[in-house]
């Protein structure tokens, strides 16, 4: 559900809360093991191995907890960022900043190309939180393809799925999707991300087991470089009209706090701030302690 929460959120990856929890390795395990000999598993009749082989029952327990919370959360999430925007990134910006500490710890020696790794994350991350959105059509193939897309994003720490639908211009109509169950946008975007994921999850477990450490360095710098994004205080420097007709900000700059009530004549809420981005903090470590525990139990 915590997976689901950040998948829902701009800037926040599911990749992330499943790598802090303990659970980021099993699950590329378990989505790597479903190839195509698996359908010709079922179809020979073999359900017991072929539900062993995928790791089923951890796989069903963890989608589930994915899609329920996505259902409970889109509308709170929305909420809170429409009316309590500056407090709820603040929290965001918590998860992110220890995240950098958890995922930079699994590297396991630092030396100058790991650091020149965590650099090239970092700078690609950024360019990523500074570019203007696109706008794709919402045709089921450009759905279906966005989908394929974000997944990817979704499954690396670091990367945030939504914020790639976002940059696609597509955001707003998944999210309205899942507000107004519409099956047929919501099917079309889930058969891509399966078809992404399925074919990703290998290729990261494959250099999580070749090559850790520069991994791991790469995912530290993506996360550092997604920091800007989730800055709380920004001034929007121009505006885009969406499908809707609604304005929306399309470029921001990051501002401190003094600045933003300056800008906006709004309050900052800084301290309010700060203490959600610790209160994330404790939250992320005491996620780590329950997911350590667990996997060693």
């Amino acid at each position: 559900m915590a997976m689901g929460a950040a998948d829902v959120v701009p800037g926040v990856s599911g990749g992330t809360i499943a790598l802090i929890v303990g659970v980021y390795e099993r699950l590329l395990r378990a989505l790597g093991s479903c190839t195509p000999d698996k359908l010709l598993w079922l179809a020979r009749g073999r359900f017991g191995e072929t539900w062993r082989a995928i790791d089923g029952t951890f796989l069903v327990a963890l989608i589930g907890g994915i899609l329920t919370s996505i259902a409970a959360f889109a509308n709170l999430l929305g909420y809170l960022l429409h009316t309590h925007g500056e407090l709820t990134w603040s929290f965001f910006f918590g998860l992110i900043l220890v995240s950098v500490y958890i995922v930079g710890r699994e590297v396991r020696r630092w030396n100058l190309w790991t650091l020149l790794l965590t650099a090239l994350g970092a700078a690609f991350a950024y360019v990523i939180t500074v570019a203007a959105p696109m706008q794709w059509s919402s045709a089921p193939l450009f759905i279906f393809l966005a989908g394929s897309i974000a997944i990817c994003a979704m499954i690396l720490p670091g990367i945030s799925g939504s914020f790639v639908l976002v940059l696609l211009g597509l955001y707003a109509t998944i999210l309205g999707a899942v507000r107004s169950a519409d099956l047929f946008t919501l099917a079309v975007f889930a058969a891509g991300c399966a078809v992404g994921l399925l074919s990703f999850a290998r290729l990261v477990s494959w250099l999580l087991e070749h090559a850790r450490s520069a991994t791991m360095a790469v995912a530290t710098g993506l996360l550092i470089g997604s920091l800007n994004k989730v800055w709380p205080w920004k001034q929007t420097i121009s505006w885009r009209e969406n499908s809707k007709g609604v304005m929306e900000p399309m470029l921001q700059d990051n501002v401190m706090p003094a600045t933003y009530e300056a800008l906006t004549g709004e309050p900052s809420w800084w301290i309010a701030g700060l203490l959600l981005m610790m209160l994330a903090v404790a939250l992320v470590l005491t996620l780590e302690w329950i997911g350590q525990r667990i996997s060693r139990g």
